[in-house]
């Protein structure tokens, strides 16, 4: 007996954007999420096109591109670049975070290696699915970095209907949703200057964010839902992280052992049961009401 209910939510329901990050990342990463999406559990999915099970993945994923929003999780640190970057990875691989932003808010990347980067992932991107992304957003949120922000804006004026992501809500929304509240605050106030520039080049965009908690297992995830998911307002973008652990994850990340936590709830009944509860029914993009 399959362990899903597909009846789909009225049209009265309020829409919500429920997005897992990290497609190409490994075997069961790829597996995960097309899992969810067959199960109508996701509704987009952002892809890291330098990593090696990207190309792989793509094939079966183009099979459930009528189900979700496929975008590019544009990647700046932690793998191996697709260009060559002599400046930001001069030892052929991206720095790890906390030197990444040290160089965006010191005025230390170089804008052509960032723009050079990006448009890389952007072909392989379209070399694997035979089209442009839907989206960008970024792997860790770097794409609202300062000369980040402005390379992935004038990418996104490139692709006519594409989307940008957006970190940032409402402070009184965080504060009442008490998950991980100074990282989701930090998170958020480092997109004000993204959110700006969409506002003003009129790149399409979620206004209302939520998923940030600090992954170690200490609060269930099914709690965590039902706050991420309480009184939704405005375009709400979910951030997920579903997985099934293998090799080549353990290798690449270490975020693990959650992903499968996250991705057998999302699969549950009991993660139907709140969508009904809440009267929240999943959706792409083009499925929000227009602004």
């Amino acid at each position: 007996m399959p362990d899903t209910d597909t009846t789909p939510a009225p049209r009265s329901a309020h829409p919500v954007l429920l997005c897992a990050d990290d497609y190409g990342l490994s075997p069961g990463v790829n597996e995960a999420i097309r899992d969810l999406i067959a199960a109508g559990r996701l509704t987009a999915t952002s892809a890291m096109t330098l990593c090696p099970y990207w190309a792989e993945g793509a094939a079966p994923l183009k099979e459930l591109a009528g189900e979700a929003d496929v975008g590019l999780h544009f990647t700046l640190t932690d793998q191996p670049p697709l260009s060559s970057l002599p400046k930001l990875a001069p030892d052929g691989t991206l720095p790890p975070l906390g030197r990444l932003m040290k160089l965006a808010y010191t005025g230390g990347l170089d804008a052509r290696e960032i723009r050079e980067e990006l448009a890389r992932q952007i072909d392989a991107f379209a070399a694997a699915w035979g089209g442009p992304p839907a989206y960008i957003d970024g792997h860790q949120h770097v794409h609202q970095l300062p000369t980040v922000r402005d390379a992935v804006a004038d990418a996104l004026a490139a692709l006519p209907g594409a989307y940008v992501r957006l970190c940032g809500e409402p402070v009184a929304a965080v504060l009442r949703r008490g998950v991980a509240v100074p990282k989701t605050l930090l998170i958020g106030g480092l997109g004000g200057g993204l959110a700006r520039l969409a506002r003003a080049r009129g790149i399409p965009a979620n206004d209302r964010f939520a998923g940030v908690y600090d992954f170690s297992g200490r609060q269930p995830f099914p709690e965590l839902m039902a706050r991420f998911l309480d009184r939704p307002a405005g375009r709400l973008l979910v951030m997920v992280h579903p997985g099934i652990p293998d090799e080549a994850l353990r290798r690449a990340d270490p975020l693990v052992d959650q992903r499968k936590v996250e991705h057998d709830y999302l699969k549950s009944p009991v993660f139907a049961a709140l969508l009904a509860e809440r009267n929240i029914r999943l959706a792409r993009f083009a499925e929000f009401p227009a602004h």
